[in-house]
């Protein structure tokens, strides 16, 4: 499809002059994603990618029951599938009304305002950058595992993350129904994996059998269950990415919805049943012992006694793979957030661009690849750790952007909660949304309550002491990032109040500006201030 013309689809993006004329005043298709390009299927594999279901169920899962010793991680699946299934009725609802790839920062500036969502887009775009920098660095670190498993051959772990670097790059200038393409196929496969692992686990179980232990409420007594939660609800990053495709989905009202419902419920289902299968396999009382002495070997570990060496081997390899998805999802998101502020003046303008030939946020991916490079090469100069521990940089760049990312992410979906029973209020429309309003309250207090103490035991999730700088300084970067965000909105709401007023407003804005006549736009629009 040409950028300049509409004629393959006989409609006109928004924006676009009716004389359909390319590069324009109100610059249509360079300020627009091409509409169309996903449907229910390629959001729904672009978004569930994200989660990573084989890293979680080898990474996460050890790592919590091993670090905070509690068997009940199942049922806390459960828990938060409840938290954010009430947070998807408000959001997904939101959804319905309006259609930006700013996502977070476009509900959370028509509910709370301009210089809210200015806070947000920032916060947003540290976020997500920070889960991808740290998927980087355990991909690299893996992948030169496996080179000297076997190859025998020693590859230092920033080579494979800078040519994985590389790789989403091009991919990310593609069009996204490709990139949905090949996000489906490393998931279906990961899915796939971890399968047949719970199906070997339960036909072959540990010493106290087909136990249900772990779905027991008293496994979720002691001080590491709130941490746990903390571990737990970042397995679930990546449902909430659904709103940022809604510009390049096919009936976005519909499908975003259904989407993120089904996301959340296959995600805490999946991961509920997976971690159990854990538990079965090394025993209910066994579980916490093993993953302490095998850590992030766990899965593996027990699919090799069951499933042999083979498949096993297969495993390690599509762990990667798997992670490489993540990465690629990431990376599309943080470029659709770039052209969403580009758009709307929060970046330069040269973000808001599309690439003309793949419809894809060209420049918001280049913005995306070059922090990645910058990110990865710093810490393979800077970070030797203790007695040159090879680890430490990978492990830091993982531990570090992971937690990071997720407390953003949290801190976020509590935001938008406030902001979708502000913005159905101003509305007027509070009575007759009166149920998903009480779903947004309960779940921003459960998010908020997940934040804190995710700030409060940052040092566990990131294995510093407690005493350590880090304990603060790393959860500072999200709250920094929202303090400048809001600074810049309230500036821009001071010197140039039409800018401000077209924050969260997307490609409405130039609809705006077509019947205001002027390139400014309304001095007012519906962002809440």
């Amino acid at each position: 499809m040409a950028t300049g013309s509409s004629s393959t689809s006989g409609t006109r993006s928004l924006g676009e002059p009716e004389d359909g004329g390319g590069i324009n005043t109100y610059k249509g298709e360079e300020r627009a994603l091409r509409a169309g390009r996903l449907g229910t299927a390629g959001l729904l594999l672009s978004v569930l990618a994200a989660t990573g279901p084989l890293m979680v169920v080898a990474g996460v899962m050890p790592t919590t029951y091993g670090v905070m010793g509690v068997v009940g991680q199942p049922l806390l699946f459960l828990i938060l599938g409840v938290v954010l299934a009430l947070f998807s009725l408000g959001y997904a609802e939101m959804s319905r009304h309006v259609h930006n790839a700013g996502a977070f920062y476009a509900y959370i500036s028509r509910g709370l305002g301009g210089t809210a969502g200015a806070g947000a887009s920032l916060v947003a775009l540290v976020a997500y950058s920070s889960l991808q920098a740290g998927l980087y660095g355990l991909l690299g670190f893996e992948v030169s595992g496996l080179i000297e498993t076997y190859f025998d051959a020693e590859v230092a772990w920033w080579i494979p993350a800078l040519v994985a670097v590389a790789v989403v790059a091009v991919l990310a200038w593609l069009k996204i129904d490709l990139n949905a393409r090949v996000l489906g196929v490393l998931l279906i496969v990961e899915v796939v994996l971890v399968v047949i692992f719970d199906i070997a686990a339960v036909a072959d179980p540990a010493t106290e059998g087909l136990s249900l232990h772990a779905f027991n409420p008293d496994t979720l007594t002691g001080a590491g269950v709130a941490t746990s939660l903390c571990f737990c609800i970042a397995a679930f990053t990546g449902f909430e990415q659904a709103p940022v495709y809604a510009e390049e989905t096919s009936r976005p009202q519909v499908v975003v919805a259904r989407v993120m419902f089904f996301a959340v419920g296959f995600v805490a289902v999946f991961f509920a049943l997976s971690s159990w299968a854990l538990t079965v396999a090394a025993g209910p009382s066994g579980i916490v012992p093993a993953a302490r002495e095998q850590s992030a070997g766990l899965l593996f570990g027990l699919t090799e006694s069951r499933l042999g060496g083979t498949f096993t081997d297969v495993m390690h390899v599509l762990f990667v793979t798997g992670m490489f998805a993540a990465i690629l999802s990431f990376h599309n998101v943080v470029a659709r957030y770039a052209f969403a502020m580009g758009r709307e003046g929060l970046l330069p303008a040269a973000f808001g661009r599309t690439n003309t030939s793949t419809g894809a946020p060209g420049t918001g991916s280049l913005l995306q690849t070059v922090v990645s490079v910058v990110v990865v090469v710093g810490f393979a100069v800077t970070d030797d750790g203790p007695a040159g521990d090879p680890t430490a940089p990978v492990l830091h760049l993982f531990t570090w952007g992971g937690n990071i990312g997720a407390l953003g992410v949290i801190l976020l979906m509590a935001t938008a909660s406030v902001a979708v029973i502000v913005f159905f209020a101003r509305r007027g429309a509070a009575r007759a949304q009166a149920w998903r309003i009480v779903a947004s309250a309960l779940a921003a207090v459960g998010l908020l309550v997940i934040a804190g103490y995710t700030v409060k035991d940052f040092d566990v999730l990131v294995g510093a002491g407690p005493d350590s700088a880090l304990s603060w300084a790393l959860p500072g970067i999200i709250f920094a990032a929202a303090v400048v965000g809001v600074a810049y909105g309230a500036i821009l709401r001071a010197r140039n109040p039409a800018a401000h007023a077209r924050i969260g407003l997307g490609n409405e804005a130039f609809q705006l500006e077509k019947a205001s006549g002027s390139p400014e736009g309304p001095g007012k629009g519906p962002s809440g201030d």
